[in-house]
């Protein structure tokens, strides 16, 4: 199984828009931050996680030629709003691309894209909308996707919910403030997980800051922790050197093969 990380930063991306500080001006590669996103290369096909808007330059610059899921963590626009992008691969003869949503939000995401998920709304002739075929998921139960079992994962997002997921000995948290029991339970004895954390300090009303995932990892216990999510008020270089041992920075592009 490989990750790859397609965008690493918050809502806001990496540079944010206007601002002239250490991070968003850095020639490093590594600290300029797409919106969320990852691929998961499975034994049957290729995982999207989330649809960032950002998500046509991300699969360009990973020449992604195809995928074959999709799963939706939660649907606040720096996760959803490129779901356009993959008309690509429907338009391509590929067929209808199995997108997996909880059912809590299945209602909300067909409100918010009628042209997609409304069938008497049709695209004028010789013109194109993506074909989404959306199936629903439950915490904690298991989907049989691409050639492994995905468990979603609920965690608190402030006044939300979102939904990781564990894949074999994946774990994926995305947009998390706190890490459940029965989340913790569910992600023993992973090899590599994925947390969000967007700085020092301050704690956030709605996702970790990197003291409280760098705690969680610790009592997660898996063998590394990539640090997702991260704004611009920590840079890539500083990260590594300050980070404890087994927990680093995840950057756009970062490839991580998982046993």
């Amino acid at each position: 199984m490989r990750l790859t990380f397609l965008g690493t930063g918050t809502s806001f991306g990496v540079p944010v828009v206007g601002c002239n500080c250490r991070t968003c001006t850095s020639q490093d590669p590594r600290d300029h931050r797409t919106r969320h996103g990852a691929l998961v290369d499975l034994p049957a096909g290729r995982l999207l996680v989330d649809t960032p808007p950002e998500l046509r330059l991300q699969l360009l610059r990973e020449r992604v030629t195809h995928v074959d899921a999709v799963y939706l963590t939660h649907l606040h626009a720096d996760h959803l709003h490129g779901l356009d992008d993959v008309r690509i691969f429907s338009a391509r003869g590929r067929g209808a691309i199995p997108t997996y949503v909880h059912s809590s939000m299945a209602g909300d995401l067909a409100a918010r894209f009628p042209y997609i998920f409304d069938d008497r709304i049709s695209v004028p002739k010789g013109t194109t909308k993506p074909r989404i075929e959306l199936r629903m998921y439950e915490a904690g139960e298991e989907i049989p996707l691409l050639g492994e079992d995905l468990i979603p994962i609920r965690v608190p997002h402030g006044p939300t919910d979102a939904f990781g997921f564990r894949l074999g000995s994946l774990g994926y948290v995305t947009d998390a403030k706190q890490l459940p029991d029965e989340a913790r339970a569910r992600l023993q004895g992973v090899d590599v997980l994925v947390l969000n954390a967007l700085w020092w300090g301050k704690p956030h009303p709605t996702h970790f800051n990197i003291e409280e995932a760098v705690a969680v990892a610790a009592e997660v216990g898996a063998r590394v922790t990539y640090l997702t999510h991260l704004t611009h008020r920590v840079d890539y270089r500083s990260l590594v050197a300050e980070l404890p041992k087994g927990v680093e920075p995840a950057y756009d592009g970062l490839k991580v093969d998982v046993h």
